[in-house]
């Protein structure tokens, strides 16, 4: 009978095996670690993409309300506003205070109707008197400050120590104060509804060192009282510009046909939209608001520099070669109730 010989693998078959095995290893191990680095690079750009698009929808319909006034967009058609009237509450910042109106923020800070929008060019100085959040670091250097005045888009009961707005579309409305509506208004005819301002500004991060956009909410009035709450961690950086209508309104029998669209954007401290500067132009009309924002990570990330410059409005920062990665976005906002006469 014959016997059966069994033989192994040679040493050379078991290094070209254990050689392509290893290749093969190491190809895998490879691909693994570029997909998770691959996965965490997307992940933060997409959080950060996620905290852009939350600050910015946060914003956005604030300043698109901004001048509506109830059954109105016309802010003149809001009595009241006359320096020779001690009573009026409708008042501009170098008026007299208005009456029983202690404000933390600022002299006439929430009843300056005339300037629906306002902002500052950078933070220093500090434009308002109200101080910034504390405990959460001081503002953020160089980034701008936005202040929107508005009304509910619902009509809301007038309540004590509560800024409203009784506006109608037949009769000048009334600014007061207190659970009271004015006399002479019907309620068929017109409509009360709450006084709304919100100031924006960027801070530099408290203990923990994470700045964030925030904003003063005017609450009530009695006491003076502006809460201050955080619009969204990570923002390290706003920078505004209004687009203005520099246009000479027309007349009721000549109408000026480029009158209502935007001719250029300026920052806020522009002497064209200052009405305490020899240079401004009474005509120019604040029609869009552009909002750039400067969003940063939570947290540093491994193996990545920031080496990027960035450049907006009138910023050129960076680079910053740190290890948190940032994004800049930026959206042009019209403002829906913004009507200049023709």
């Amino acid at each position: 009978m014959n016997s059966r010989h069994q033989s192994g693998l040679t040493l050379i078959e078991l290094m070209v095996a254990l050689a392509i095995g290893a290749f093969l290893m190491i190809g895998a191990i490879t691909v693994f670690m570029q997909s998770r680095a691959t996965f965490r690079i997307t992940e933060s750009l997409s959080r950060l993409q996620e905290n852009a698009r939350f600050a910015l929808d946060a914003i956005e319909p604030d300043i698109r309300m901004a001048h509506y006034w109830g059954l109105t967009a016309r802010t003149y058609l809001i009595v009241g506003y006359s320096p020779a009237n001690p009573s009026a509450l409708r008042r501009t910042p170098t008026d007299p205070a208005a009456p029983g109106m202690t404000h933390p923020c600022g002299t006439n800070w929430a009843v300056n109707l005339n300037e629906a929008v306002e902002g500052s060019n950078g933070s220093d100085p500090w434009p308002w008197e109200c101080a910034a959040h504390a405990g959460t670091g001081p503002p953020a250097e160089n980034s701008d400050t936005l202040v929107v005045r508005r009304v509910s888009e619902d009509p809301a009961a007038p309540a004590a120590n509560q800024i409203s707005i009784q506006s109608t579309r037949s009769q000048p409305g009334q600014i007061f104060v207190g659970a009271t509506v004015p006399g002479g208004y019907s309620d068929a005819t017109s409509a009360t509804h709450r006084l709304i301002v919100n100031g924006y500004y960027v801070n530099q991060g408290g203990l923990v060192g994470t700045p964030s956009l925030r904003r003063k909410l005017l609450r009530t009035f009695g006491a003076g009282i502006v809460d201050d709450e955080e619009v969204m961690p990570g923002v390290e950086d706003m920078q505004v510009q209004f687009g203005v209508d520099t246009d000479e309104p027309g007349t009721a029998t000549r109408p000026n046909p480029n009158r209502g669209s935007v001719d250029r954007f300026v920052n806020p401290d522009d002497p064209l939209i200052d009405p305490t500067d020899i240079a401004f132009n009474p005509d120019a009309e604040i029609l869009a608001v552009r909002v750039w924002l400067l969003v940063r990570a939570e947290r540093t990330e491994r193996g990545f520099t920031d080496t990027t410059n960035y450049v907006y409005a009138d910023r050129d920062v960076g680079p910053f070669n740190d290890g948190f990665r940032r994004m800049l976005v930026s959206k042009t906002i019209y403002l829906r109730n913004a009507r200049p006469a023709s």
